[in-house]
Formats: C-alpha cells, sequence, structure tokens
C-alpha cells in the first residue's frame, strides 16, 4: 500500500519489474467539478487551470440543468477557452420519470458531454438504455456505496448491466467501493475486463470503511499505486477524476497534494 510519506522516500529509487516498462499512461487525470462546488463556473476553471488540469467531470453548480441553449453554448466556450475538455457531467439522478430523464440526456448532449455519470434505479435503466441508444451518450453507473440501495458496489452495477448496451457501463468510485468491503483494485479488474468500465472517482480514506475520514490523496489508506497500475495493465482509456468532497470552502489545496501524490504513482508506474 502506497502512502505520502512512503512514497516521497522511495519513489526514485522503486523499480517496478516484468511488464513496467509501460508507456505514458493511457488514462488521464482529471477533476470531477463538485470538488468545486462551492465556487462559482469562473473560479472552478480557474482553480482546475491552477492545477494544470485539462479535463472536467461537470457537476451541475458548474452549469445549471435549467441553462438555456444560449448559457450552455457559452459556458463551453469558457471550458474550451481555458483548454479543459469535458469528458462527462455528473453525477447526475436518472431516477425521474420518462420526460425528466430525457430532459437530462438533451441537457448532456447540448453540454456536449459524451458521457454521464449518472444514478438511476433498477427501474429506470431500461429507459436510461433506450436513451443511451437515441442519444449515442455513454451513461456511467456510480455505486455509492453502503447507503446506496440501488448500487451500492462495482458488482451490482455489472450484473444489471451485463446484457445490455455497451455503452451502459460504469464509474467505480473507489471511496465507496471500499467501504463496502469490496477489493477496490478486483473491482476495477472485473469492470475493465468486462468492457464496462468507463469511468473512476478518486479520493482516500484514512480509515476504509468511515467516510468522514477523507483526506487529500496519499494521506490514507487507499491502495491508489495499485489502483493506477490495474488501470494500465488494462489499458484503461477514461479519466481518474479526483473527487475531493472535503474542505469545500478551500478545497484547491487539498487538491494540490492530491494531483502531486497521482502524478508521482503516474510516473513511477510509467
Amino acid at each position: 500500500m502506497t502512502t505520502r510519506r512512503t512514497f516521497l522516500t522511495s519513489a526514485a529509487a522503486a523499480t517496478l519489474t516484468g511488464p513496467a516498462a509501460f508507456a505514458k499512461a493511457p488514462f488521464v487525470l482529471g477533476v470531477a467539478s463538485y470538488s468545486l462546488r462551492n465556487l462559482s463556473r469562473a473560479d472552478a476553471i480557474a482553480a482546475i487551470q491552477k492545477l494544470n488540469v485539462h479535463h472536467v467531470s461537470i457537476k451541475e453548480f458548474h452549469l445549471r440543468y435549467t441553462s438555456t441553449p444560449e448559457e450552455i453554448a457559452a459556458a463551453r466556450k469558457e471550458f474550451a477557452a481555458a483548454k479543459i475538455k469535458i469528458l462527462s457531467g455528473g453525477n447526475i439522478d436518472l431516477k425521474g420519470d420518462d420526460a425528466t430523464l430525457r430532459k437530462m440526456f438533451e441537457y448532456a448532449k447540448a453540454s456536449g458531454m459524451p458521457m454521464m455519470v449518472c444514478a438511476p434505479s433498477m427501474k429506470t435503466l431500461p429507459m436510461v438504455e433506450r436513451l443511451v441508444k437515441e442519444f449515442n451518450i455513454r451513461a456511467a453507473i456510480h455505486n455509492h456505496g453502503p447507503e446506496d440501495k440501488h448500487f451500492p458496489t462495482p458488482q451490482s452495477v455489472l450484473d444489471a448491466v451485463r446484457t445490455m448496451d455497451p455503452r451502459m457501463g460504469l464509474c467505480i468510485d473507489i471511496g465507496h467501493t471500499v467501504r463496502t468491503g469490496a477489493d477496490v483494485v478486483e473491482s476495477i479488474q472485473v469492470a475493465g475486463q468486462a468492457g464496462r468500465l468507463f469511468d473512476l472517482h478518486v479520493k482516500d480514506l484514512k480509515d476504509l470503511r468511515d467516510a468522514k475520514s477523507q483526506c487529500a490523496v496519499g494521506e490514507g489508506a487507499m491502495p491508489v499505486k495499485e489502483v493506477f497500475l490495474a488501470l494500465k495493465k488494462l489499458n484503461f482509456r477514461g479519466g481518474a477524476m479526483l473527487e475531493y468532497e472535503i474542505n469545500a470552502d478551500a478545497p484547491v489545496p487539498g487538491m494540490e497534494k492530491s494531483f502531486a501524490f497521482m502524478r508521482q504513482v503516474v510516473a513511477q508506474i510509467g
């Protein structure tokens, strides 16, 4: 298990064996903008630039569902001007009626989101699949841990979408996953091998069973190095998106620490 302290003292000397002559990591590091929820869109964009990050998953705080087409177009231009690519939007609740679900897909399409990180129910899943086919937008169902009555674990998502359209997949939240007692590295491997792993939400916990123990990535007990090695071995092409849920009024310092650690891990395995 890699921690910030051990990584900083030994990274330079660490050596990987076997097929560790990896090329540049195929996945990208990005920001789930929920991390910046107390910031305006302009300030969130500035924060993402300060973090030297170029990929984002937009939460509604930074592009409202009720936005007009003109407002959506303006927001897209702001992200593009900052050289920030929109990988997805979310987490987006998809438990409403058919008309509500359609509005969410229309919003995602207008916003240039090729994927929705989402939270459907078993009841709405068939309609979500129909809309995925119609709009050609991938659905990355987000597991939310022990409190989630619908999809607590990655495996619960895989079981639900196993026979569905290949654009129906999974956003593994590694923090919520470990809190269920599931092996997060194995969960990534199984989802990736099934072709259903679309996205990853990265966070760290000092106590892997306690959501309230979240900390900067690298300062907790999460096996971050092993997680990223699993992504690399899968040739994962999606985003490893930092979802920093603490210190909402001043999140950037903790996010900077998190990205510094993640980049060191990526450099080591690369």
